[in-house]
């Protein structure tokens, strides 16, 4: 272990391993397989470059993403790692010169796709290297009861078992239940692996809901970009012509932007995505094709201009925010419109595929269920971060507001403890929407029921008889109250929504207990939002983030600019966010000094201190 943590320090410039990681390096390093699930800016990736490090011979990681590969890559060597990526975009002859070279013992570490593992060359070429160390990054792709399922992480285990000498296995992913993680084990062959879940809240993260219709989420997205001018997010949205819409609109009003559909071609994909890592754009609207794998970590915040199809949908996007450990947020967008679009692509899963109907019917609902739990996030007004934890089956301890204020039990810095609430009594509505189910016997959806207790004159209506309900005509509220009056008895099992395309409402297991006396119902409406967190509070709970000087920080982010772009590579491969931040508030003069700034190394110290230290030292004379 003292080797690994002196590779740690020299390499990287970390004192020590954080929570999880040092679990999994003994582990590997012990030579038993492990499983690590572990947020997104934990540190995952020291969990298999520290062994690859120490050991003898070359490590192998599979990856889904040759973004990534890249990435990791130019950051290993740029750290003074010998590391190396063979995919397809090498040429025939530099994926030959890579493999020689890796046979001849010039690299420690290479990163492969799954799909690269079946190809009888490299197989061929793998038999001629030692390898110690076999690491699966995104390991939830081989679940299929994982949102990312990948069919080519299927071959990993025939791959493994291929070796005459077995290597260690380590598997790693940032978001995965129970249930993936049994897949996890089982579909890799891991045996009997060291596991280590750490935990799935990321503190620094802020989470925001706020419920608009589509002409207010272009305006809410277009005033928080102009609240943070010089930060760098993602927009997610669910359709294409979203993503070229808003990008087209963001431009013209001046914002550097970037966009990443699947109706692109590869090569504008990978320039946009060049563009957005390099700082050149600093917003990048896109589907959800974009960003597994991208490793940039100053991405300050994630907005979702629609709702996702699944808490693990949201989570894993949401999380590509803040990967340096920095305040970032999180904001959600939302309305009905999002949640008939998710059920049309539910709808469509398996078309034309030539995919069992029985296999279709389940994975649907499945995907259905997933949609339940992500319509409760977008409704609840309890705590967003313990909504997400618990539904990763983790229960949150709580901390509440640094200033006192939010729900206790609440992290005290999400839109929900943070808002003002206000309790409205509904029971009448619920009484009478328990009632016209019930006398419809679970004929109808949502707007018909809406439509019979607030006493609609329209025709299908009338000629089919429906005024004549005891229920008709009970209500006076509006048809969105009543839906969601619906919805919440739904999630509290007093009402039932079927799956399907055409949803109905029927009984729940505990219907009777609307019918019984003294039955009383409410529900909560915002008074007043705030946002998650403001900028000093998110400075005095996350400590060193706000420190230093504001006007060097940008600076020292210009330099790190410069000295990117000469070297090809994107700025936070030079130095993260959070190590910037560092540099302002302890301002090196000297080489001691430059080595007790976070994330500098002595690789790192040697091609990059002068510079800046003499840009510290420049600003500290003028001033």
């Amino acid at each position: 272990m003292d080797d690994a943590r002196a590779a740690l320090a020299r390499y990287f410039g970390y004192e020590d391993f954080r929570e999880g990681q040092r679990f999994i390096v003994d582990a590997v390093l012990a030579g038993r397989d492990a499983l690590g699930v572990m947020p997104t800016g934990a540190g995952k990736s020291m969990c298999y470059q520290i062994p690859g490090i120490v050991l003898p011979g070359l490590a192998l990681v599979v990856s889904p993403l040759v973004s990534l590969m890249s990435d990791q890559v130019h950051a290993l060597i740029d750290a003074g790692v010998r590391g190396a990526f063979i995919n397809s975009t090498l040429t025939p002859n530099q994926q030959r010169i890579a493999m020689n070279r890796a046979i001849e013992g010039t690299y420690k570490i290479m990163y492969v796709a799954p799909e690269r593992l079946a190809d009888p060359a490299f197989r061929e070429f793998i038999a001629q290297v030692h390898v110690p160390l076999i690491a699966i990054d995104e390991a939830h792709c081989v679940s299929q009861w994982g949102q990312d399922f990948r069919p080519s992480y299927l071959e990993i285990r025939d791959f493994i078992e291929s070796f005459d000498v077995r290597p260690t296995v380590v598997a790693l992913t940032a978001t995965a239940t129970e249930r993936v993680r049994g897949d996890i084990c089982a579909m890799l062959g891991l045996r009997d692996p060291a596991t280590i879940v750490t935990g799935f809240d990321r503190p620094n993260l802020t989470f925001s809901v706020e419920r608009l219709d589509a002409k207010m989420k272009r305006r809410r997205v277009a005033a928080y970009i102009a609240e943070h001018p010089r930060e760098s997010g993602i927009i997610y949205c669910n359709k294409r012509k979203e993503v070229d819409d808003l990008a087209d609109w963001l431009a013209s009003q001046g914002v550097a932007t970037a966009r990443y559909h699947a109706g692109m071609t590869t090569i504008e994909r990978q320039e946009s995505q060049q563009r957005f890592i390099d700082d050149d754009a600093l917003v990048m609207v896109a589907t959800n094709a974009f960003g597994m794998g991208i490793d940039k970590s100053n991405v300050r915040y994630v907005i979702h201009h629609n709702m996702p199809k699944s808490i693990e949908a949201y989570y894993q996007e949401a999380g590509r925010a803040g990967r340096d450990g920095e305040p970032s947020e999180c904001l959600l967008l939302w309305n009905d419109g999002d949640t008939s679009t998710c059920r049309y692509f539910i709808d469509r899963v398996g078309m034309n595929d030539g995919v069992d109907e029985d296999e279709i019917e389940r994975v649907q609902a499945v995907q259905r269920r997933m949609l339940d739990w992500m319509l409760g996030y977008c409704r609840t007004t309890g705590c967003l971060r313990a909504y997400i934890l618990k539904y990763f089956g983790e229960e949150f301890a709580g901390r509440g507001a640094a200033d006192g204020r939010g729900p206790e039990g609440g992290c005290g810095n999400c839109s929900n403890c943070l808002g003002d609430f206000e309790t409205v009594d509904v029971t009448d509505v619920a009484k009478a929407c328990v009632r016209c189910v019930l006398e419809l016997h679970g004929s109808f959806g949502k707007s018909m029921i809406a439509d019979i207790v607030r006493g609609s004159k329209a025709k299908r209506l009338l000629e089919g008889g429906l005024d004549r309900l005891s229920c008709y005509g009970t209500v006076n509220d509006s048809a969105g109250l009543v839906k969601d009056v619906i919805e919440l008895l739904a999630s509290q099992d007093l009402l039932s929504i079927s799956d399907g395309t055409y949803p109905v409402v029927e009984a729940g297991p505990r219907v009777m207990e609307a019918e019984a006396e003294g039955f009383s119902f409410s529900m909560k409406k915002v008074k007043h939002a705030r946002p998650a967190v403001a900028p000093e509070h998110a400075a005095a709970a996350f400590g060193a983030s706000g420190s230093g000087d504001a006007d060097l920080f940008e600076r020292l982010r210009a330099l790190r600019k410069r000295l990117a772009d000469e070297q090809g590579i994107p700025p936070y491969v030079v130095f993260s966010d959070k190590t910037l931040h560092d540099m302002c508030a302890r301002m090196p003069r000297n080489a001691d000094e430059f080595l007790m700034v976070h994330g500098v190394g002595e690789r790192k110290l040697e091609r990059y201190g002068s510079a800046f230290m003499d840009e510290i030292a420049a600003f500290s004379v003028e001033r």
